[in-house]
C-alpha cells in the first residue's frame, strides 16, 4: 500500500473505503484490549464473576476486581455493535494500541460478524505499559513503526491501521512519552493520517501536547485530543485550547457518575458535556469536536450492566435535540468531523 494509493480514502481494517461511505461513527473506543496495570497481579479478580449486585461497586473502585479491564470477548463485541447498528450506528475507531495487547485480525472479525467499518489506531500508550526495549528507541524509530502499520501491516499482521494513536502522555510528560509523540508527528506528515492523543490528566497537558505538535511541524486541525472530559474543566482553558486549532474530543459520555477513580475531579455528566459542546458550537468551533464513549472496561457494555456502544446513537442524539442541537450540527459531530478527520490526505 501507498500514499498514493490511499490519498482520498478511509482505511479501515477490511481495506481502503470511499469517505461518504463511513457513517455515524465513534471516534474513540476499545474493543479488544487487555487494560490491567503492568503493576497489578493479573490473576486478582480476573475471574470472579461481574454481577447485579456488584457492578456498581466495581466501577465505583470499593470492589477490586482487575478482570473487569480486559475486553476480550469477540461474541461479545459482535452482540454490542449489532445493537449499536440497530440505533444508527456504523462505524468505529478502535485505539487499542501498543502496550494493550491490541489484536488486528480479531478486530477483522469484528466488523465482518457486525458489518461495521473499524478504523484501528497504531502507535504506543503510556509508559507503564511500554515494551521495556522501547526506552532504547529513537524518534525516527517510532516513526518508522508507525508509518509501516499504515501502509504495509500492524502487530505482525497485514491489517492496516488508519489512525495514529491514541498516543499516551502523562503529567509530568516522561522522556519516552515525548519520543513516542514526535515519531508520531513525523508519521503523520509521512502517512496523511489523523493523530489522537491521550492527554496526562492536567488541565494544562493538552495545550503542551499542541506546543510539541506546533513546533515539531505536525498537523494541528487534525490531532485530536482526547478525554477531554476529565482534563479540562473551565470554559476559558477549553476556549483557548479550541482556539489553538485541534480537535476536542469529549468521550467519556455514558459515565454519568462524578466518581473517577484515577484522579481528583469531579467527571460531567451528559447534560454537563453537551452544555460545554453547545459552548464551543457557540464559539464557532463545531468543526472541532468529535464524541464518543472510550468503552475500555467490560462494566461499560451492555452485557455487564453498562450502556454500551449504542449509548450515543439511542440516548445522546435524542437528548441533545431535546437540548436545541439541530439536525445539521449532530450531523457534523457524528458524521461530518469523522469523516473528515478519518480520510488519509
Amino acid at each position: 500500500m501507498t500514499h498514493a494509493s490511499l490519498r482520498g480514502k478511509v482505511q479501515t481494517v477490511r481495506g481502503p473505503i470511499e469517505p461518504d461511505t463511513l457513517g455515524p461513527t465513534l471516534m474513540h473506543e476499545h474493543l479488544l484490549c487487555d487494560l490491567v496495570p503492568p503493576r497489578y497481579n493479573t490473576d486478582d479478580g480476573l475471574e470472579s464473576e461481574i454481577t447485579l449486585e456488584t457492578s456498581f461497586e466495581i466501577n465505583y473502585g470499593r470492589v477490586p476486581h482487575m478482570g473487569k479491564f480486559r475486553l476480550d470477548h469477540l461474541d461479545c463485541a459482535i452482540a454490542e455493535l449489532l445493537d449499536m447498528r440497530k440505533v444508527g450506528g456504523r462505524a468505529i475507531v478502535e485505539l487499542t494500541c501498543g502496550g494493550l495487547k491490541p489484536d488486528p485480525e480479531g478486530l477483522c472479525r469484528i466488523a465482518e460478524d457486525a458489518d461495521v467499518h473499524i478504523v484501528m489506531g497504531c502507535g504506543h500508550y503510556v509508559e507503564e505499559y511500554q515494551d521495556p526495549r522501547n526506552f532504547d528507541r529513537t524518534v525516527d524509530d517510532f516513526a518508522a513503526e508507525m508509518v509501516a502499520q499504515i501502509f504495509e501491516g500492524a502487530w505482525g499482521t497485514p491489517v492496516r491501521a488508519g489512525i495514529i494513536g491514541e498516543i499516551g502522555c502523562q503529567a509530568p510528560w516522561t522522556a519516552l512519552e515525548k519520543r513516542v509523540m514526535r515519531g508520531a508527528v513525523l508519521a503523520q506528515g509521512e502517512t496523511g493520517a489523523a493523530l489522537n492523543v491521550h492527554p496526562g490528566r492536567h488541565p494544562n497537558q493538552p495545550h503542551e501536547v499542541v506546543a510539541l505538535v506546533r513546533e515539531a511541524g505536525g498537523d494541528v486541525e487534525r490531532t485530536i485530543i482526547s478525554h477531554i472530559d476529565r482534563t479540562i474543566f473551565d470554559e476559558e482553558r477549553l476556549l483557548r485550547l479550541a482556539d489553538s486549532g485541534c480537535v476536542i474530543e469529549y468521550d467519556f459520555f455514558g459515565w454519568e457518575s462524578t466518581y473517577y477513580p484515577l484522579a481528583r475531579v469531579d467527571l460531567p455528566n451528559d447534560g454537563m458535556r453537551i452544555a460545554l459542546i453547545r459552548t464551543l458550537i457557540d464559539h464557532g468551533h463545531l468543526s472541532r469536536i468529535v464524541i464518543s464513549h472510550d468503552i475500555c472496561t467490560k462494566t461499560r457494555l451492555r452485557r455487564f450492566g453498562g450502556h454500551g456502544y449504542r449509548h450515543i446513537f439511542a440516548n445522546v442524539v435524542p437528548l441533545m435535540q431535546n437540548r436545541g442541537f439541530t439536525d445539521n450540527e449532530i450531523h457534523a459531530l457524528l458524521v461530518d468531523n469523522p469523516q473528515r478527520l478519518l480520510t488519509i490526505e
